[in-house]
């Protein structure tokens, strides 16, 4: 058996360390690229989310490297996530492509669910083997969040641009390496003197931005667009209203360890979104309030093409962005987003923000005016 997951982020950092703690062959999948869109997109239907095509090709380049088996999360409620395990196999099925699909569904009460939908791929390994190795992944996707919330505070105050990106993607490599906790350790302690060690101008007056919106968009760079680094390069701190180890509690392990997540948003969605509406829809207005209570300088919303959760919160986010005074600029991504349109449209509602820090006025009109023409989504009611 050879397994293989999606991408999404950091993700098959830990997924990597559980599987190949069990002495389980992995193929990861080559990191998403235009090739991967492009054989997504050809098989997958035309208005299904780029996340469903992404895994589609993410399995495809799998497959070729050998994988017969996949790891796939399932999910509940109305966004169309829970559905993905299903139409993929179906379509791999069409394709010809002999791969076994392992779905690992949310538990509805006890996270024993998980561990027996796990062990077809754990196998013989006991259940203390399998503990085991599901928390060094665990301690993996931990220290990933901690080096990217270290790496968004260097970024727009660092006086070499750039270098932040260098140590990040080398300490990538030494968490992705490390066999146990130990050189875990000394790899997180390697990665953190070196970032300590970038010359950085701490009286910088940075620009503050939160990133919300549907979670793949928001863990997966290429997706993205690259859009915390661009905008660390522009001079602004991001904040994500979730990161990966919230999302496997939340999503997996039914909230049970004493962290941040998303209960805290779903509590400050109210009154304008009072009930679940499938995937992080709540949650992002929710965050969207929490951001604007702690002063940050505006918010992005991120998400896919056609996603209904989040389009009913684009929907919501205008009347908190005029309750609450905070700007909100929508970045909506499918196959056929480009870099250069992205960064030209961040660069404008960043300078709109810089403008209102500075003057501390209204926006000019004639600078809203230039998004609305270009039918970009926008709040920026101040």
């Amino acid at each position: 058996m050879k397994v293989t997951f999606p991408h999404m982020g950091n993700m098959y950092i830990c997924l990597k360390a559980v599987l190949t703690s069990l002495g389980i062959d992995v193929v990861v999948p080559p990191m998403p690229s235009k090739r991967t869109i492009t054989l997504g997109a050809q098989h997958s239907p035309e208005f299904a989310c780029l996340p469903l095509k992404i895994n589609m090709g993410n399995f495809i380049e799998a497959y070729e490297m050998g994988a017969d088996t996949i790891l796939m999360a399932g999910g509940i409620g109305p966004c169309r996530f829970g559905y993905y395990a299903q139409v993929e196999r179906e379509i791999l099925e069409d394709m010809g492509l002999k791969m076994n699909m392992v779905i690992l569904e949310p538990p509805e009460k006890h996270i024993s669910e998980l561990l027996i939908n796990l062990k077809q791929v754990t196998g013989s390994n006991s259940w203390i083997d399998v503990v085991r190795a599901i928390k060094f992944g665990w301690h993996k996707a931990r220290a990933v969040d901690e080096l990217e919330d270290v790496l968004h505070r260097i970024r727009p105050r660092e006086l070499e641009p750039g270098r932040a990106d260098v140590v990040y993607r080398n300490a990538l490599k030494w968490i992705d390496d490390a066999l146990d906790k130990k050189e875990l350790k000394e790899a997180m302690e390697t990665a953190m003197l070196e970032l300590d060690a970038i010359p950085v101008d701490n009286e910088r007056d940075v620009i503050r931005i939160g990133i919300v919106g549907e979670i793949y968009v928001m863990l997966e760079p290429f997706v993205n667009l690259e859009v915390e680094r661009q905008l660390g390069r522009l001079g602004v701190e991001v904040e994500r209203s979730i990161y990966l180890s919230e999302w496997i509690n939340d999503h997996l392990f039914m909230g049970l360890l004493n962290m941040k997540g998303s209960k805290e948003a779903r509590k400050h969605a109210p009154p304008y979104i009072n009930h679940f509406v499938g995937g992080h829809g709540q949650e992002t207005i929710g965050s969207t309030v929490l951001f604007a209570n702690s002063k940050y300088d505006g918010v992005i919303q991120v998400q896919p093409f056609t996603c209904m959760p989040e389009i009913v919160a684009e929907s919501i986010i205008p009347t908190v962005s005029k309750d609450l005074g905070i700007p909100a600029y929508c970045l909506i991504v499918d196959e056929h987003s480009g870099d250069a349109g992205v960064l030209t449209r961040l660069e404008a509602f960043v300078d709109l923000l810089a403008r209102k820090k500075v003057k501390g006025a209204a926006l000019e009109s004639s600078a809203l005016e230039s998004f609305e023409k270009r039918g970009e989504p926008v709040c920026l009611d101040i």
